[in-house]
């Protein structure tokens, strides 16, 4: 095999040819690459102010030959808090609003379930997932993409019961991060979007970012998402998220990603000028502990993943990596994972974009690229982040397994199918409607079209959601709870699989018959 030919087949060299640290990383992307079934990779590393490498690696779409290169687009998903976290830094330097200023000084009509916390809750706690609000609560209401509007969206947290005190434990979600980014036009009459586009990739050179797939046109250079659709690797459409964008929208490639990791390493400094984005000051209050996260050891195989502590800041995780404090994120939506990471003190920045959803391919990247800059020793990435997801995959079936067989398969719903049709709804959620079609019963959810699926009796009074739109890989269950007199007081939903994302809050849901409906 020529010379060019393995340089397309490993990736298109974008940058300086990899010497010292990053000797023999085309083979470790590409073994990653084919462990994982990850169709398309970008990789950048700035160290000591320098781009070291900025590749593409692999392809856009399967079966098709576009390369990824320097400039292709991935969705970021959450590392798009940073972005959010950095506008509202500037407005703090600009003396427009304070970390701690209660949210209703700039969002009059924000509500919590709480009135004490509607009272006290303040914009850093909007950053930092300690609302009390369960893990991923009121996801639902944006994914799948859904019909609601953002302040649609807000106005439904006063519904949203809380899964714990305020401020006493960390639970990561996402509707906060919205709330945090509609200050942004509060304070300054200035859509998040345009404020970002304006105040962060401008003057930071972005040019290929975006902030929606709307912005998406035939023939643009973009990574198509995939995702193991039941064994089959499967080009998705991209997720259209607008509606939470401050949490999650943001579209980036590696060129302008080296820009902003620059930027964040150089504590807010536009590198090469005399401009800043924010004050040292802001860099040091976004990257210092605000909730500390609960530690366990890992694995022996991930062993070195070992810390001492674990906190989140404002839109950035913190912890320890062999001895240096590590400052970095993940990013997750249908068809694309990432991770940016951080090591400042050695003015180091990792940023991995893929297009298909295996952490454990941007994992084992940004490992390996950290300990040949640490001079630590090696370990196989690779194959303890494959083992690591073979066991959870095996875990799951085998809880599934345990379900099916302690069923009662014998067991007959408790009234007719008709009995169940009928149209319900939650509190925060709004309407459900469950039809009778052909025989069989149809769930739909009213403003998320992706969640339509066909029941099918599980046992007793509970059935199986099966999603028609199987790339979500969220069935659920369904149990009917019924009254005395034979009708339906109450239904309760859970994943069936202990994979699945934990957007898909179905265990927040409490559906009751709606008023004047079929019920």
């Amino acid at each position: 095999m020529s010379r060019i030919s393995v340089l397309l087949l490993l990736g298109f060299s974008l940058l300086h040819a990899q010497t010292g640290p990053l000797t023999g990383l085309d083979d470790y992307v590409a073994q990653a690459m084919k462990t994982f079934n990850v169709p398309g990779v970008a990789v950048v590393v700035v160290h000591d102010g320098d781009t070291a490498l900025m590749k593409g690696y692999g392809v856009r779409r399967l079966g098709e030959p576009a390369r990824v290169d320097q400039h292709t687009l991935f969705g970021i998903a959450s590392n798009s808090k940073a972005f959010t976290t950095a506008a509202l830094a500037m407005l703090v330097d600009e003396g427009k609003l304070k970390w701690d200023d209660p949210v209703i000084e700039h969002l009059e009509w924000f509500q919590m379930f709480d009135p004490y916390v509607t009272h006290e809750i303040t914009i850093r706690d909007l950053l930092t997932h300690r609302s009390g609000m369960g893990l991923g609560e009121g996801d639902l209401l944006f994914f799948p993409p859904s019909s609601y509007t953002r302040d649609e969206i807000l106005h439904k947290l006063r519904f949203m019961k809380p899964a714990s005190s305020f401020r006493s434990r960390y639970a990561y979600d996402n509707l906060l991060y919205l709330a945090a980014g509609q200050i942004i036009p509060a304070v300054t009459g200035q859509a998040w979007e345009d404020f970002v586009r304006e105040r962060i990739f401008q003057p930071l050179g972005m040019t290929d970012s975006n902030t929606s797939v709307a912005n998406y046109h035939p023939g643009d250079n973009f990574a198509t998402p995939h995702s193991e659709v039941e064994g089959k690797l499967t080009p998705l459409e991209p997720a259209r998220i607008d509606n939470t964008a401050p949490a999650g929208a943001i579209n980036s490639s590696v060129s302008d990603m080296a820009k902003w990791i620059a930027m964040q390493l150089n504590a807010g400094a536009i590198p090469g000028t005399e401009k800043r984005l924010f004050s040292e000051r802001q860099s040091k209050e976004m990257w210092s502990p605000q909730t500390i996260l609960p530690i366990s050891d890992p694995p022996q195989a991930l062993a070195a993943l070992h810390t001492d502590f674990a906190a989140y800041g404002l839109g950035w995780g913190l912890r320890q990596y062999r001895g240096h404090k590590l400052v970095g994120h993940t990013g997750g939506l249908p068809g694309y994972v990432s991770q940016v990471t951080l090591i400042p003190d050695l003015k180091l920045g990792v940023v991995v974009l893929t297009n298909q959803e295996s952490a454990g391919m941007f994992s084992s990247v940004t490992y390996r690229i950290l300990d040949n800059y640490l001079n630590a020793p090696a370990v196989d990435w690779v194959k303890a982040y494959h083992d690591l997801t073979q066991h959870q995959q095996a875990a799951a079936e085998e809880a599934e397994k345990k379900a099916s067989s302690a069923r009662a398969p014998d067991s007959k719903p408790s009234l007719p199918l008709e009995k169940y049709a009928g149209h319900y709804t939650d509190a925060w959620y709004g309407d459900i409607a469950i039809s009778l079609e052909q025989g069989k019963l149809v769930m739909r959810f009213s403003h998320t079209p992706a969640l339509t699926g066909d029941l099918e009796h599980w046992q007793y009074d509970t059935f199986k959601a099966k999603w028609r739109d199987r790339s979500l890989a969220a069935d659920a269950f369904v149990t009917f709870a019924l009254k005395a007199d034979g009708t339906i007081r109450q239904v309760n939903m859970i994943p069936v699989s202990g994979l699945t994302d934990f957007s898909f809050d179905f265990q927040d849901l409490l559906l009751t018959p709606a008023k004047g409906g079929d019920k």
